[in-house]
């Protein structure tokens, strides 16, 4: 479906060490902007994620399909009365788009328990077209991601640089919008740096996020947090 003008950004994952992670941000420090949304430099992610019963989006990502796409639900702080967003991620050439839609929790709800009539007739395009494809390739929530965000945004170039870690998962979708519902880690435990921007990377982020041996990764949270299916 189509959702107006497409803005795709460019993308780098770097899985790296927590001496990484100190050296990297006391430079992004120097010549950044604190995220105006972070609270003591910071903020906490909870995502559902979607898949079918064979998997669709999780072995599009581990074998590597250059075009594909990923739904989710999102909502940050342990606070699901606040903002909720549907997203969609696409993937070209590793060029990355998101959309996105707001949800009131009773909407989101609805979604949890499979409760989807209503999305028909929704005046935003997204939600129609999660609808169709929960209908029609039979897209159901999967996983619950959660993680702890540490984000830098520097204006020129569209810059956004964060580091995520603390990754845990819960093995009930349905409790998504239960803030304390138990989850675990996700596996050993993972720092992941994630650079992304417009037409251009300005040379002083691109030497701010250097370090020896740090290479261009492809690591996916939702995979990681699939591993105990």
């Amino acid at each position: 479906m189509e959702h107006g003008a497409v803005q795709y950004r460019h993308e780098w994952k770097h899985e790296i060490s927590y001496a990484d992670l100190l050296s990297i941000r006391a430079r992004l420090r120097a010549v950044t902007q604190p995220d105006p949304h972070a609270v003591n430099g910071r903020y906490m992610i909870r995502s559902l994620y979607f898949d079918n019963a064979s998997d669709k989006a999780l072995r599009q990502k581990t074998d590597g399909v250059n075009m594909r796409e990923k739904f989710r639900i999102r909502y940050y702080n342990g606070d699901p009365s606040s903002v909720i967003h549907l997203e969609k991620k696409s993937k070209i050439s590793g060029l990355g788009t998101k959309f996105s839609a707001n949800l009131t929790p009773e909407e989101a709800e609805k979604i949890v328990t499979g409760d989807t009539a209503w999305m028909l007739a929704s005046c935003d395009m997204l939600i129609r077209e999660l609808y169709a494809k929960m209908r029609y390739q039979g897209l159901r929530p999967q996983t619950i991601v959660d993680y702890t965000r540490e984000p830098y945004i520097y204006v020129p170039g569209n810059v956004r640089v964060t580091f995520d870690y603390d990754i845990r998962t819960a093995l009930r979708s349905t409790d998504f919008l239960d803030p304390d519902c138990v989850t675990i880690p996700a596996g050993e435990p993972v720092i992941l740096l994630e650079v992304k921007w417009d037409d251009y990377l300005p040379d002083i982020i691109r030497a701010c996020v250097q370090e020896k041996g740090l290479r261009v990764g492809s690591f996916s949270k939702y995979a990681q947090c699939r591993i105990y299916d």
